[in-house]
């Protein structure tokens, strides 16, 4: 399978916005999405989306928030995430992957490194 590489990533402001990137490569998986992990906490799916037809899913803690969305022609998944919080701080990883369980990250089998997201208040 191909390579994800996330962008986009820093520090902002509560209640500002960010766009996370991330750059895809020969996938054949129905779904992308993505996933958070803070420190000491699990990792938590943040947002997905089907391929085939761009429905999305999202987290409850995000929805109404960050918007997820993909562009084919560049193979690349964006996450727009906007009225930014605090708790929002964490390592953002873009995933691919066949999940019957679109937020559950172990059914995910393509991981990038990570973008670091910083929220302070």
């Amino acid at each position: 399978q191909g390579r994800l590489v996330e962008s986009g990533g820093g520090s902002v402001q509560a209640g500002g916005s960010l766009r996370l990137s991330c750059s895809a490569s020969e996938y054949t998986y129905s779904h992308m999405a993505w996933f958070r992990q803070a420190p000491g906490k699990e990792r938590e799916g943040v947002a997905a989306v089907y391929t085939a037809d761009n429905s999305p899913y999202y987290g409850d803690s995000v929805r109404g928030r960050f918007t997820i969305s993909q562009d084919n022609v560049k193979n690349t998944l964006y996450l727009q995430m906007n009225r930014l919080k605090p708790e929002d701080t964490a390592m953002y990883y873009c995933a691919a992957g066949n999940p019957v369980r679109v937020l559950l990250p172990s059914e995910y089998n393509d991981w990038g490194q990570g973008t670091q997201v910083t929220v302070s208040s």
